[in-house]
């Protein structure tokens, strides 16, 4: 099955019939880039909320999100991703807003974006960061919804599964680029491939995704890369504070 077209296929169908909506101011939150180049110490860990996915179904439906969002702030990390697809994610813009009220971290809206009404959705709802999948988007479309979201305000994080996308992404100049370690055609993981995409641009923070559930793990990438995203582990987690303070290890220059 090929996930990503699947997805694409309903992605189409649910931002055809989005209405527009106009731009509303939101508080401003910290940089994420910033905060990460400022504190290179330790491995910054992006901590998201994550009901359930294409591939692994219900991972957690019953969770108190406002509960899971101040744990991962009470744990110290750097942002908090929100699934905000609807469709095989369980997501919504509305859990995005009710966790922006209740945390003062970097925001990212994790969804499938291709059209700028969902980067207006993303930023009137309280993100501060937008996920762009190159996979997922011609070079044309990529820079467009770039530019846009960066217009907004938003911090745009680049995702990237192969040296091609990663080079259209440092082209394109992101200054985050995430490495997914997650196939979105198979859904399979691997940290092979964060491994086999040695970051190349010393000002762009990278991020790996997905795969993480010891800090040994973690250590695999800590010389190449500056943080993590991390989803299900989290939300399975008996503790959650405890886990995440985990996952950020120090990192290996």
């Amino acid at each position: 099955m090929d996930f990503l077209q699947t997805i694409l296929e309903a992605k189409l169908k649910e931002v055809a019939d989005m209405p527009e909506t106009a731009v509303t101011r939101q508080e401003d939150r910290p940089s994420l880039y910033h905060l990460i180049r400022e504190n290179p110490e330790h491995i910054h860990l992006i901590a998201e909320i994550k009901r359930a996915s294409p591939s692994k179904g219900i991972i957690n439906q019953e969770v108190d999100i406002l509960k899971q969002a101040r744990d991962y702030q009470e744990a110290g990390v750097s942002a908090i991703s929100v699934l905000t697809s609807e469709t095989y994610f369980n997501g919504s813009f509305t859990d995005l807003n009710r966790i922006s009220q209740v945390v003062d971290l970097p925001i990212l809206c994790k969804d499938f974006i291709i059209d700028e009404k969902q980067l207006i959705r993303a930023y009137n709802a309280g993100a501060s960061i937008v996920l762009l999948i190159v996979a997922a988007l011609t070079v044309q479309k990529l820079k467009e919804l770039y530019d846009k979201a960066r217009k907004l305000g938003l911090e745009v994080l680049v995702e990237v599964h192969n040296e091609k996308e990663l080079a259209a992404a440092e082209a394109l100049g992101a200054k985050l680029i995430g490495v997914n370690n997650r196939d979105l055609k198979t859904f399979d993981v691997t940290l092979e491939t964060s491994v086999a995409l040695a970051p190349h641009q010393s000002e762009t923070v990278y991020i790996s995704e997905s795969g993480f559930r010891t800090a040994q793990d973690v250590r695999k990438i800590s010389s190449n890369f500056q943080a993590i995203l991390v989803g299900e582990n989290l939300m399975k987690a008996t503790n959650v504070t405890k886990k995440a303070l985990e996952l950020q290890v120090t990192r290996n220059d």
